[in-house]
């Protein structure tokens, strides 16, 4: 195992690409385990209090992505300089967890009506084209968003707040079902609110180039 301990992460990846090679695999685990595990988490709490035991099985459930299909999402990673693998893993991670409740979602009101928007508020529509390399691009996308979200959200009700855009951008439920939610506390128009004013600071905050102080008041 030394000679894999050794590995740039790039290489690591690499390794483990389409490989069953224990040694490299165990590696991957030791090294990467605390990014895969705290993204998991992050996530789930955007949902409400999740258990250790759902924490673990969503942490099972990303590795068995990763290594679905002889390793296609390692096999397809382009780095972008030595740490992008990281954030790379942090979005697998986090589309895991939207998977997961977008299904549970889809158990109390009816498969019938789950259906996501496609892209959120920031997505160039320049990026929907036929090769689904762009998911990848896109899934980047979400990730730089989330960052700009949690600056422009600092402070007071962050989490709810995080929440709500999530609810609405990713797994596409109404104002008026993400207020059912029981863990929210605002009325319809309090979330319309809500989104309305995030997706002002965001646009904003994009804009300017993330050089321009964050307002505050949302």
């Amino acid at each position: 195992m030394a000679r894999f301990s050794e590995l740039s992460p790039v290489q690591l990846v690499q390794a483990c690409a389409g490989s069953k090679d224990t040694d490299a695999w165990a590696e991957f685990i030791r090294r990467f385990q605390p990014v895969i595990a705290a993204a998991v988490s992050r996530t789930a709490r955007l949902f409400g209090r999740p258990d250790g035991e759902l924490i673990d099985d969503l942490i099972q459930e990303t590795y068995l992505k990763l290594c679905e299909n002889d390793s296609r999402l390692l096999r397809s990673f382009e780095p972008r300089g030595e740490d992008s693998i990281y954030g790379y893993l942090k979005v697998v991670a986090a589309n895991i967890v939207h998977d997961h409740y977008k299904s549970v979602l889809a158990g109390k009101r009816g498969a019938g009506q789950t259906e996501a928007i496609d892209e959120p508020v920031l997505i160039d529509s320049r990026t929907k084209g036929t090769d689904r390399v762009d998911s990848i691009h896109r899934n980047l996308q979400l990730e730089r968003i989330d960052r700009v979200l949690r600056e422009v959200t600092a402070g007071k009700d962050q989490q709810r707040k995080c929440a709500i855009f999530w609810l609405r951008h990713r797994l596409g439920l109404t104002a008026s079902e993400i207020a059912s939610l029981p863990d929210i506390g605002l009325s319809t128009e309090g979330v319309e609110s809500v989104l309305l004013r995030l997706s002002i600071m965001i646009r904003s905050h994009v804009q300017q180039g993330g050089s321009g102080r964050r307002k505050q008041g949302c």
